[in-house]
C-alpha cells in the first residue's frame, strides 16, 4: 500500500501557487504523507514514461506515451486561451525565414516542441534548459528560441522580439484553446484514492485565490525574479477555470491536438481520455 504520495510539479510560479494549500498544510488527503518533488517539465516527462511517481505534472504533448500507466486529472492543467509558449528572436523575423534554422526548445517531449512541430515543421531543434532558452538568444547560439514559463510575458526586457506565439496561432487555426501542461495520476493507485487527490488539489487551488497574497508570496520564490504585478499576471494566466476543471471543450482541444499530431507522425497514438471524476 502507498503510504507516501510523491507530487512532482515543475518550480515555476504558476505550480507554486496551484500547491500553495497542499505545500502549506492547508489541505492534507488523510492517511497519506505527501512528498513534493520538484523538477523541471521535461525531467518530469522523462520520469513519468518509467512511471516514477504516483501523481506528477507532465507536458499535454507527454500523456499519449503514458496513458497506459496513467490517468489524467481534470484538475491541474495549464491552459492558455488565446496565447501560449512563444517563439522569439534577436531582430524582427518572418516565421517563414526560420525554416531550416537552429531552433532552442525546451524539451523533446514538451507541448511547445509539439506545437512547433505543427507550425513550422521544418527546423533544427536545440535542446536548451528552459530558463536558459532567452540568454541562448540573446547570445546568438540559436536562431530563435521556444519559451514557456515567465518569459512569455518577460522577453521584451531582454530585448527580444515576438516571431510567433504559437498559443495565438492554434486557437486562431481550431477555435480550441491549448492545453499545455496536466497532472495525471498513476492507474494502480485505483479510482477511489485517485479522486481523493483530485479533489485536494482542487481545494488547493481554492485556498490558494482565497489568500491570494500569501500564495502570490510563496509562488514568488520560484519566480525567477518577477515582479509581484508580473507573477499575479502569469499566475493568473496558467491558473484559473480551467485549471479547476479541464471541461468538455479542453478534453475536445487534447483530442484535436492528438488527432493532428498523430497524423503528421509526431505521436505514437491517440489515446482514450478517461479522466478522473
Amino acid at each position: 500500500m502507498v503510504e507516501t504520495l510523491r507530487i512532482g510539479h515543475s518550480p515555476d510560479a504558476d505550480d507554486a501557487f496551484m500547491f500553495y494549500g497542499l505545500v502549506s498544510g492547508k489541505v492534507a488527503i488523510p492517511g497519506y504523507a505527501i512528498e513534493h518533488v520538484l523538477a523541471d517539465i521535461e525531467t518530469l516527462n522523462r520520469w513519468a514514461l518509467d512511471g516514477r511517481l504516483e501523481v506528477t505534472a507532465i507536458s499535454a504533448a507527454t500523456y499519449p506515451r503514458v496513458a497506459d500507466r496513467y490517468r489524467l486529472f481534470r484538475t491541474g492543467a495549464s491552459v492558455g486561451r488565446g496565447y501560449g509558449p512563444r517563439l522569439l528572436a534577436r531582430d524582427p523575423v518572418d516565421p517563414h525565414e526560420l525554416r531550416g534554422r537552429r531552433i532552442a526548445v525546451p524539451g523533446r517531449y514538451t507541448t511547445a516542441y509539439l506545437l512547433l512541430r505543427l507550425f513550422l515543421a521544418d527546423f533544427q531543434p536545440v535542446w536548451v534548459p528552459f530558463d536558459a532558452i532567452v540568454s541562448a538568444v540573446q547570445r546568438g547560439d540559436v536562431d530563435a528560441g521556444l519559451v514557456i514559463h515567465e518569459s512569455q510575458i518577460t522577453y521584451a526586457r531582454h530585448g527580444l522580439h515576438l516571431v510567433a506565439d504559437l498559443g495565438a496561432w492554434w486557437q486562431a487555426t481550431t477555435g480550441l484553446p491549448i492545453p499545455l501542461g496536466v497532472n495525471v495520476v498513476r492507474r494502480d493507485l485505483g479510482d477511489v484514492l485517485a479522486q481523493r487527490i483530485q479533489r485536494a488539489l482542487r481545494e488547493s487551488i481554492r485556498i490558494a485565490y482565497t489568500e491570494l497574497n500569501a500564495a502570490i508570496r510563496y509562488a514568488q520564490q520560484f519566480g525567477r525574479g518577477m515582479d509581484t504585478d508580473t507573477c499575479i499576471r502569469f499566475v493568473r494566466m496558467y491558473v484559473n477555470a480551467d485549471t479547476r476543471d479541464l471541461g468538455a471543450e479542453g478534453l475536445r482541444a487534447l483530442e484535436e491536438l492528438y488527432r493532428q499530431s498523430h497524423a503528421h507522425g509526431y505521436i505514437p497514438t491517440v489515446p482514450v481520455l478517461d479522466p478522473v471524476t
